[in-house]
């Protein structure tokens, strides 16, 4: 399934300035013998994400950085929904203590909001949508895929790895907030859930 897609594509640019997922970008891509360039190696400045959406914003993310090369780019936006937080953080998961906040402002933001209605629990689930556009910025046929990662959200931290909320998210399967869980998470989350499909579809085409 995927030799079909390393056929395709030899090098492929991440749209993203984010650390963490640059990280699990190249880890799953390197497994294909497929290289990655984040963009931030071209000096590529972050995208404004004004979109409504998570769709507008992956598009948004990787219209622009397509601007700025020839390689086919990927984008992702994503985002922690929390239920007893009627959905957010949301869209504005990145910067939901405000602009310029750190991921321990957002986790903290998040705890406090939970205490203050009284729970220590609430179902969640990570969301993210990808987008592929092989032919630059005004590629008429973007391929777009996305992912879920269900689990529930809780007021206490545990684990030092992975990146943003993964601290506070528990994997019921698991039991394990995604910070304790390292190979389990390149199967499991939502963004390894929604790079399968991109590999399935290429498979095919």
């Amino acid at each position: 399934m995927s030799k079909n897609f390393s056929q395709q594509i030899k090098k492929i640019l991440i749209a993203s300035g984010n650390k963490g997922k640059i990280a699990e970008f190249d880890e799953y891509f390197a497994n294909l013998g497929i290289e990655t360039e984040a963009q931030t190696t071209l000096n590529i400045v972050e995208a404004i994400e004004n979109g409504c959406s998570f769709v507008e914003n992956a598009l948004i993310k990787a219209k622009h950085a397509a601007r700025h090369t020839s390689l086919p780019v990927l984008a992702d936006d994503s985002g922690l929904i929390i239920d007893a937080l009627d959905g957010r953080p949301g869209l504005y998961s990145a910067r939901y203590a405000g602009t310029n906040c750190s991921w321990e402002d957002n986790i903290n933001k998040v705890i406090t909001e939970m205490k203050e209605l009284g729970i220590e629990s609430s179902p969640a689930r990570f969301y993210v949508v990808l987008v592929l556009l092989e032919n630059g910025p005004n590629d008429p046929t973007p391929k777009i895929y996305d992912g879920t990662w269900e689990g529930r959200v809780v007021t206490n931290r545990s684990g030092r790895g992975g990146f943003g909320y993964d601290p506070i998210f528990i994997d019921d399967n698991y039991g394990k907030s995604a910070a304790n869980i390292f190979e389990e998470k390149k199967l499991c989350s939502h963004r390894a859930k929604a790079l399968q499909k991109m590999l399935s579809d290429l498979s095919q085409n």
